[in-house]
């Protein structure tokens, strides 16, 4: 499958990575010196310490972007969205799969005239150590659903990849992502705030207590039936990632800035919209934005 794949973050480093084992596969970075480090060195993974075979992709800056892959992945942060949008909607021809956390990006994709637009949630931890090279922390799956179109490349992307990178095919894009919202909402402010890793949440009597208020706020501003059904996923996605820390804890750590608007952010304005006071999610929206601030007065 012809494959381009637009970021070059820990994400898009990593579905270019394992996607580009058998399949042709473009990466379209935000900086030309980043796309000449990937054609000159390849990829470079790192699982469980160990560095694995050398995979080769084609690599180019995003204005070169053509749209014209059988799919293209898109995979930067839900703020970075905004500033390419405009070009995606202009220039994809095909199928287009967003891979962004919270549920905000959706009204974008709307706007969207392609045929085929998918969603997906990635379940696996990744850091990217340099332009080139991705360390693969959490092995877990992609899951991936249809906004708008027919399900057939979905179900060919499964069968194509790798056996160590699943996909799976939901079958409701909306209990997905919401899924992963909550997920997010929870896990990555707490354990950014609190500079722990994400077992800490459970494992620490006091912070589980904040962990479950936080998870009540969500389910109260969301609507959400089956509450144990969600609690029970938050919490196993919390046990098999006890040993990570979450990815806005990474870009507390290294200064970077955060998806909070498109997580926390979504919840403050639904809750604002339905009049429901949500005080643990206004306050550590606010302590996330705080932490910004710092950073930008620095």
């Amino acid at each position: 499958m012809k494959i381009g794949i637009i970021g070059g973050g820990s994400i898009g480093l990593l579905f270019s990575y394992y996607l580009g084992m058998e399949n042709d596969v473009s990466l379209f970075t935000r900086t030309r010196e980043q796309a000449d480090l990937i054609n000159e060195h390849g990829l470079h993974l790192i699982k469980r310490g160990i560095e694995q075979d050398t995979v080769q992709v084609t690599a180019a800056p995003f204005q070169e972007w053509k749209g014209n892959d059988d799919l293209t992945v898109v995979a930067v942060k839900q703020y970075q969205l905004d500033d390419l949008i405009s070009d995606i909607r202009d220039k994809a021809k095909r199928s287009i799969l967003f891979l962004q956390n919270g549920y905000g990006h959706i009204k974008l994709l709307s706007e969207l005239e392609t045929a085929e637009v998918y969603v997906g949630s990635v379940e696996h931890g990744a850091v990217r150590k340099n332009g080139f090279t991705v360390q693969h922390n959490g092995m877990g799956v992609t899951r991936t659903a249809v906004f708008k179109g027919e399900a057939a490349l979905l179900g060919e992307l499964s069968t194509i990849a790798p056996s160590g990178f699943p996909f799976i095919l939901e079958p409701d894009f909306k209990e997905m992502l919401i899924k992963k919202l909550v997920v997010n909402s929870v896990i990555n402010p707490l354990t950014a705030i609190l500079k722990v890793k994400n077992g800490e949440l459970i494992h620490n009597p006091f912070y589980y207590e904040i962990f479950k208020r936080m998870f009540d706020e969500c389910v109260y501003v969301l609507d959400l039936p089956n509450r144990a059904q969600y609690f029970q996923n938050l919490r196993a996605v919390c046990e098999k990632t006890a040993n990570n820390h979450s990815s806005m804890y990474k870009d507390i750590e290294n200064g970077r800035q955060t998806e909070i608007d498109a997580i926390l952010g979504y919840l403050l304005e639904l809750s604002r919209s339905k009049n429901k006071k949500a005080p643990l999610i206004h306050n550590y929206y606010h302590c996330i934005k705080g932490k910004e601030h710092e950073r930008e007065g620095a």
